[in-house]
Parts: structure tokens; C-alpha cells; sequence
């Protein structure tokens, strides 16, 4: 089976849910016996590190501009044509972005699977153009695709909801990593095993950072540091703010983007993990701190609750004082290793990668 992929930017170590999606997702796909073509996007690929092929996944490098409102569609709109001489099996298309072009791709008799990763123009980052774009690229995937993929189930009910059209409920996913020992990372940003707070997103408004450093200000004479890994797509006016914001907080670390064993020796040597989010689809950097068997504090909004946590371990959104004070609480209470288990449990039966693909392999045969 052909599988072309569309509406990532790529992968491995680019940062982003969807590359992160994929990236676990097609190698599998792979395994299974697919041959698998993604189209990248290449102002975020080096050319040093633009690679062929990576674990079987095949990669078709593709130009577009760098400009948040008109590359995703850019670059789908020419992904498609390159895919269509490629005659795939399968088009995969990614977001709801992207999607504006399923109608093109039906149209030269692509099968096209639309992966819903939730309503983008909910997002503080788009102007109200933008919204309506992203609004009817979300219609005409839901409407023309061959077959729908949400990854939350709210998202599924959102299309029942909105559009009368059935969804395949396929989550995003996890695995129970190897913890790794404090070592280089730590000490290159002077960090104590168990003495940071730690957070993992991109720089946008809907994460919260602003509200997480905020909070972090209003702690006397804080017991840990709050570390930030990640970075802005696109620096912007609130990227930039964040920055100095962060700069002017004793305290506060900004790692820039990292992944691999950068990222997993932050993750298994923090004291808590805070995600402060106003919007998400489904948070992969929430399920991989649960798979560290972190202690975990996140904003009260529909796609966290959709994560069985214990009641304590939610804020309200936005409510900076009462983030401020849970950091301080549930850094000092931990995480019991019946918590822990219950998270395992969880990841290994739910959000599973490897039952992910099987489920997204399902899709593929019946859509054929």
C-alpha cells in the first residue's frame, strides 16, 4: 500500500504536534508493510539535515514560503499535484489547514484520509481571514474526504455535532520511555534532578507561557527553576515578549527547541509539569510527562479533562493565582507510585503507539 502524507512539516526533531504525530506514526506504517512518501516543508529542514529516507519513511522535500497565512496551503496545493504523478494509494492529509485542498485531490482521484488535530481557528494566533480560511478548509475535509481521523473525542463529537459526518476516534500516542540520569543538560543550564518546574510547548498565546511565568513571579523566594523547552515558529510580537518577559524572571530557563535525549533527560529529572494551555487538541507533551511518571498541573479546559487525572491536579484557565499556588503545592506533594501505575496503565491500553497504527491501518484497507 502507497501512502503520500501531506500537512506536516516534517520530521524527525521538528518541533510541532502534528511532526511529533508523525513521526512516531509512519515508521510503524512502515513495519506494516506500507511504503510510506512524506512532503516536508523546507525553511524548517535544514539542507545539512534534509534526509531521504528515515526508518522507511520516504521524504519528498518541498519548497514554501515561510509566512504563517499561505504556506501550509502553498505547500499542500503543490504536495498534491507532486502526488497525484506518484499515484499513492492513499492521501493523507493532515489538519484542517491543508485540508482546503481535499477537494482538488478528490478531484484527480486521490482516496484522501483527513486526520482532524482539532479547530486551528480557535487559536489566539490567526486574525479573523484567517479564521474563516481555516474554518472552510475544516468543512470541505470533513465533507470530501474519503475518511475522517480525529484525534480526540471531542473532536469526533465537534463533527457529529457540526457537520453530520462520522469520525474514527485514533488518538495521538506515547510510549513508556527509558528515564534518563541527570547529566549534560542539567548542567548546562544549571539544573538540580527534582529542582525544576518544566514545561514543553510552542510559543504561542493559546499555551499560556505568559501566565506560567506570570505565576512563577508571584512565588517568594521559589524552592525550584521553571524551565521552558521550545521556541516560536514564526517570532512574533508575543514571542518576543515572552522572551523578555522570561528574561527579566530569575529563575526561569528557556532551552530553546529540543528533542531526542535533550528533551527526555528534562523530562525524567523534572518536579512537576505544568501545561497551561487555553486551546489543545490533544496534548502529546501532557501524555509524555505521564509516561515519565510525572506529577502533573494543567489547565481545566475540555481536551485535559478528557484525561482521567485526579481533580487536584487541574487550574482554572487563565486564573494565574491559583496557578501560582497549586505550582508551589503539588511540587512539594509529588506523585505517588499508585498514580503512576494508573498513568502506565492508561498509556499502554489507550495511547498506545503501536495500536494507533494498527487502528490507522484499519482505515486505510476500508477506505480502499
Amino acid at each position: 500500500m502507497k501512502i503520500a502524507v501531506v500537512g506536516t512539516r516534517g520530521f524527525p526533531r521538528v518541533q510541532g504536534g502534528v511532526e511529533k504525530h508523525c513521526e512516531e506514526l509512519y515508521p510503524r506504517l512502515v513495519k506494516f508493510g506500507c511504503k510510506v512518501l512524506v512532503f516536508t516543508r523546507t525553511p524548517y529542514i535544514a539542507p545539512e539535515k534534509r534526509l531521504s529516507e528515515w526508518k522507511g519513511v520516504k521524504f519528498f522535500h518541498l519548497w514554501c514560503p515561510r509566512k504563517k497565512s499561505f504556506e501550509a496551503i502553498t505547500h499542500t496545493f503543490l504536495a498534491v499535484l507532486l502526488a497525484k504523478k506518484w499515484n499513492p494509494d492513499i492521501l493523507h492529509i493532515h489538519a484542517i489547514g491543508p485540508s482546503l485542498m481535499v477537494p482538488l485531490a478528490r478531484a484527480l482521484g486521490l482516496k484522501v484520509v483527513m486526520t482532524h488535530h482539532g479547530p486551528d481557528y480557535e487559536r489566539a494566533k490567526w486574525g479573523k481571514l484567517a479564521k474563516k480560511v481555516l474554518k472552510i478548509g475544516e468543512k470541505w475535509g470533513v465533507i470530501y474526504s474519503s475518511r475522517i481521523i480525529a484525534i480526540s473525542k471531542r473532536i469526533k463529537e465537534h463533527i457529529k455535532r457540526k457537520f453530520g459526518k462520522e469520525a474514527v476516534f485514533i488518538p495521538n500516542g506515547v510510549y513508556i520511555p527509558q528515564i534518563i540520569s541527570s547529566g549534560e543538560e542539567l548542567r548546562r543550564w544549571e539544573l538540580k534532578p527534582k529542582g525544576y518546574v518544566f514545561t514543553a510547548c510552542r510559543f504561542v498565546p493559546e499555551k499560556g507561557l505568559h501566565d506560567l511565568i506570570e505565576a512563577y513571579r508571584q512565588l517568594k523566594n521559589s524552592p525550584f527553576k521553571l524551565v521552558i523547552a521550545g521556541d516560536a515558529d514564526h517570532e512574533t510580537s508575543y514571542s518576543r515578549k515572552l522572551k523578555k518577559l522570561a528574561s527579566e524572571t530569575p529563575g526561569v530557563v528557556l532551552t530553546g527547541f529540543v528533542s531526542g535525549k535533550r528533551l527526555g533527560e528534562l523530562f525524567s529529572n523534572a518536579g512537576l509539569f505544568v501545561l497551561p494551555s487555553y486551546y489543545e487538541g490533544l496534548p502529546i507533551a501532557l501524555l509524555e510527562a505521564l509516561s515519565y511518571g510525572l506529577p502533573v498541573l494543567v489547565s481545566d479546559i475540555p481536551q485535559h479533562r478528557e484525561l482521567p487525572l485526579e481533580n487536584y491536579r487541574y487550574f482554572q484557565k487563565g486564573n494565574i493565582a491559583e496557578l501560582s499556588k497549586k505550582m508551589a503545592e503539588l511540587f512539594n506533594i509529588g506523585i505517588s507510585e499508585e498514580e503512576k501505575r494508573k498513568y502506565f496503565s492508561l498509556i499502554q491500553n489507550e495511547y498506545n503507539w503501536d495500536k494507533i497504527a494498527e487502528k490507522t491501518l484499519k482505515v486505510y484497507e476500508e477506505v480502499l
